[in-house]
Order: C-alpha cells, then sequence, then structure tokens
C-alpha cells in the first residue's frame, strides 16, 4: 500500500514533520524537549526498539525508529536480500460490519469492493467531491464476513471523521453498519526469505497465500493474527494484525530469527519509492486525482461506468481529455533529488516539481518521483532538476525503479 504519515517525506535523513534543526539561542530546554517526547504516541514495541537501539523520531504524532544501528543503507540492502520486521502499528486499523458495509464504503472509495472474495483486499483511495485523494486505504473483504480497513497514521483523524459522518447518514435511513476501531498492533514482515522465516511459524500454508490476499490464523504461538500478504518494499511480504497485549512476544519470535532485522523508516521510505510506490501527503494528497497520480488502475469497470463514488465526474471527465499533468519517475546522477524541487524543460522553463527522491541503495544512482506537464511525461524525456541552483540532467523513467517481487499462488 501507499502509506506513511502526511508530510513525512525520509530519505537518509530525518522525516519532514519531525523537530527541525535549532540554532544558537533556539535550543529548548530538557523539560521542554520531554514534554514534546511525552506528547508522542507510542506503538506497543516502543520499550523494544529502544532497547535495540533504535534511533526514535517523530512521524506523524508517533515516536517511531528511523533506523538501528546497522544504519539504514545496510537495512534497506537487508530487505531486499534478506528480510527485515517493520513496525507499523502507527496505522489506522478499523473494521467495518453490516449488511450495509459494502454500500458504504463504496459510498467513500474508488474501487470496487463488491467484487471482492472472500479474504480478499485491494488497494484504494478515498476522493473528495473535487476529484482529490483524501487518502488510500487497503480494504480487505475477510472470511469473517467484515471489512478490515488500513489507513495512513497521518490521515486517521479526518479518515475516521468521514467514515463515522457517513455512516450516521447511512444508519438514520436504516442502514445496517457499525464501525469499529481496532486497538491491534501493526508487523510488517518483508523480504525474500519472508516466507520460509513465517511458515515456520504457521500451521497454514503460505503458499496458497496469493498477494493482497488475508487470513486469521496463529502465529507462533499467538492466536487470532490477521495475516495479510502485502506490504510497501515491492518485496514478497506480509502486514500482521496482532493483538496488543502480545505484540512484543510475536515481534521478539521474528526477529529470533538471525536472518531478521529490525527496521525503520528510513529503509520504509528508500524502498518504497524503490518500489514505485506513493507516499501520502507527497506524492498524493487532496490537490491531485487518480489520473493525475497515474493510480485510475485502482478504479473497477463497474464504478467507472456507475459515476458514484466522490469526484467521479472530475476524475472520469479527466481520463476522457487526458490530465493536464502526469506523475513520473526521474532518475539521475550527481546531487540527491529532493522534494520541492523544480523541474526544468531543456531550455531551462520549468514544467514540475519533485515529491520524492532520495539516492537508491540498490541501484546506486538518484531516484525520484514528480509532477510533470503531460507533454513532458513520456518515459526518456530528459529533463533537468534544479539543485542547490544549478541544473543536473534528469531522465523520465518507468516505475517501479526495482522490479517488484509480489507472490501469486499457482
Amino acid at each position: 500500500m501507499l502509506r506513511a504519515g502526511c508530510r513525512a517525506a525520509l530519505s537518509l535523513r530525518p522525516p519532514q514533520g519531525s523537530a527541525p534543526r535549532r540554532g544558537a539561542g533556539e535550543q529548548r530546554s530538557g523539560a521542554a524537549e520531554a514534554a514534546a517526547g511525552e506528547s508522542l504516541k507510542r506503538t506497543p514495541l516502543d520499550a523494544l526498539h529502544r532497547s535495540r537501539g533504535g534511533r526514535m523520531v517523530p512521524f506523524a504524532g508517533w515516536s517511531l525508529p528511523l533506523h538501528y544501528g546497522q544504519g539504514h543503507l545496510q537495512s534497506h540492502l537487508h530487505t531486499r536480500r534478506r528480510c527485515s520486521l517493520f513496525d507499523v502499528s502507527h496505522m489506522l486499523q478499523a473494521r467495518v460490519y453490516g449488511r450495509d458495509r459494502i454500500r458504504f464504503m463504496e459510498s467513500l472509495v474508488v474501487g470496487d469492493i463488491a467484487e471482492l472474495k472472500p479474504g480478499q483486499g485491494t488497494l484504494t483511495l478515498l476522493t473528495n467531491e473535487r476529484g482529490g485523494i483524501v487518502d488510500d486505504l487497503i480494504i480487505t473483504n475477510t472470511l469473517e464476513e467484515h471489512l478490515y480497513v488500513v489507513s495512513n497514521a497521518g490521515c486517521a483523524d479526518k479518515d475516521l471523521a468521514i467514515m463515522r459522518g457517513r455512516a450516521a447518514e447511512l444508519q438514520a435511513t436504516g442502514g445496517d453498519i457499525h464501525l469499529e476501531v481496532l486497538d491491534n498492533a501493526l508487523l510488517a514482515l518483508q523480504g525474500p526469505s519472508m516466507a520460509r522465516v513465517l511458515q515456520a511459524g504457521l500451521s497454514d500454508d503460505l503458499g496458497k497465500l496469493s498477494f493482497m490476499n488475508s487470513i486469521t490464523t496463529t502465529v507462533f504461538g499467538v492466536p487470532s493474527c490477521r495475516v495479510t500478504r502485502c506490504g510497501y518494499t515491492g518485496e514478497d511480504g506480509v502486514e500482521i494484525s496482532v493483538p496488543t497485549g502480545r505484540a512484543v512476544e510475536l515481534a521478539e519470535q521474528l526477529l529470533g530469527v538471525p536472518e531478521v532485522w529490525p527496521a525503520g523508516l528510513a529503509a520504509r521510505d528508500s524502498l518504497r519509492l524503490e518500489a514505485g510506490l506513493c507516499l501520502y501527503g507527497n506524492d498524493i494528497d487532496e490537490t491531485t486525482t487518480p489520473a493525475e497520480a497515474g493510480l485510475m488502475w485502482t478504479l473497477g469497470k463497474r464504478r467507472r461506468a456507475a459515476m458514484d463514488f466522490p469526484g467521479a465526474a472530475i476524475i472520469m471527465a479527466q481520463v476522457k481529455e487526458k490530465p493536464k499533468r502526469k506523475r513520473v519517475g526521474l532518475t539521475s546522477v550527481g546531487p540527491p533529488i529532493r522534494p520541492h524541487m523544480a523541474i526544468l524543460d531543456p531550455e531551462g522553463t520549468p514544467v514540475g516539481t519533485v515529491t520524492s527522491g532520495c539516492p537508491s541503495p540498490s541501484l546506486g544512482k538518484n531516484i525520484a518521483m514528480g509532477y510533470v506537464e503531460a507533454v513532458h511525461s513520456r518515459a526518456g524525456t530528459t529533463l533537468t532538476v534544479e539543485v542547490r541552483k544549478k541544473q543536473h540532467l534528469a531522465l523520465v523513467t518507468k516505475m517501479p525503479f526495482v522490479p517488484t517481487q509480489y507472490y501469486m499462488a499457482k
């Protein structure tokens, strides 16, 4: 999923939204620093992160590890080669019950939720009446006859307000809807050796669980865990929703396997960028539409025809008339490309803006994504990016930058 805290771009540096660097005369007292830290939410694994040397930083109102002792580069490469465990408990998890749960969800998102088979999930977009993306969600039609919804931490408050408001509207007209917010922790085990590591703690056959499918099972002796084959790295992986009281136990079981390393926000961000996945608040937000963002694949055929989702008229008009700007991938050598840098055509005319960027640990060159005028969006187009008031060549490049390894059962 395209997931992270709003306006928190991570690369080789602390995330935006964390405490800024302070000069002389701006130092806060130790008491003030402590108070700021106390205001942050903490996941059930907070003490575990600290005991393992996690460098904790503010992220979407939470205290989360940026990286551990091995550093960002080694953590990133280890995930690509073996397996890493990420704490994503800051994500909002909810269940939707009732006979009108699908009608309720489809009144808010662009996806075809009705077509999901039991146990199957999908990435979808919560949109507004202007066609803008309010958030990106994963919605699963569970085998237990409810919808399981995972939302971005930075959008949790607004998502809940929208869902609760819509539920109240439907209930007022006789609709059968019940929304429940989960208190579970959420762990992401990602990397090519994930299946071998996790299978040792499961009675279920992971070979039968395809990408974007989900089961409830016992994991290393911890019951009532929801295991969904998905992730934010481009690798084969799972996200495990685990009862809070046993989250540390499960994490320690997984980290007890020598090839499983703990990983933080820095590696998660560079991995997702290599996979061409959007960061909400940077690459998509309420001012971008699915057509501009290249996310029209999230709209099912039935939903396009019915045009019964928020912003449908604007989004479908863009599809017909072609959007004026498009999200693209960029590669370059030289200084790293960072968010907010200007993208220019060969004559030096501004044609777009970078939304995410970092040096790619896997490729050994700079990668980025951003929005450019549609005429400049074809792969292979040569543009420039302005870095420290100097222009550096950048090539429009198809994404993902690194091939994804999502698993499909045979």
